[in-house]
């Protein structure tokens, strides 16, 4: 399986300006910038659409490992805070941190958090990340 995305850019770092597009036409021509990088302007930037992808990714891997246990989510709403810091080897993504409310009927707690910590490790957005990721996961 491939999955395909491209982005293209003009000008000078500070100055240019770029558009990100992916093969499913979700993103068309989607502009970003250093601004909206680095400045927090209006608009998308590298890091948001990964914190995006790795939260889309843990909420099907946690639907996945409940479902191996044999339970069904209700609602899993997940939210990634990713950081990325200026260290002496230039920009770096250090941490995700992974936000999880679920609603599961008859979960336990100890089921859940097993599903829920297998899902962290298991995500292939997870495993392709060289940072630190933590997570906070409850039961709604």
């Amino acid at each position: 399986m491939q999955r395909k995305a491209s982005a293209e850019w003009k000008g000078g770092l500070k100055d240019g300006k770029g558009t990100v597009s992916s093969a499913s036409g979700i993103l068309s021509n989607t502009p970003y910038s250093f601004t909206t990088r680095f400045e927090n302007a209006p608009g998308t930037n590298p890091e948001e659409l990964i914190a995006a992808a790795h939260a889309a990714c843990f909420s099907m891997a946690l639907s996945a490992q409940l479902g191996e246990a044999k339970l069904k989510a209700d609602s899993i709403a997940t939210s990634a805070t990713l950081t990325m810091e200026k260290l002496d080897s230039g920009w770096t993504i250090t941490a995700v941190h992974l936000d999880v409310v679920a609603k599961v009927p008859d979960a336990s707690a100890e089921v859940f958090n097993t599903a829920a910590t297998n899902a962290k490790a298991g995500c292939p957005v997870s495993k392709v990340l060289n940072a630190k990721i933590t997570m906070d996961a409850k039961l709604a």
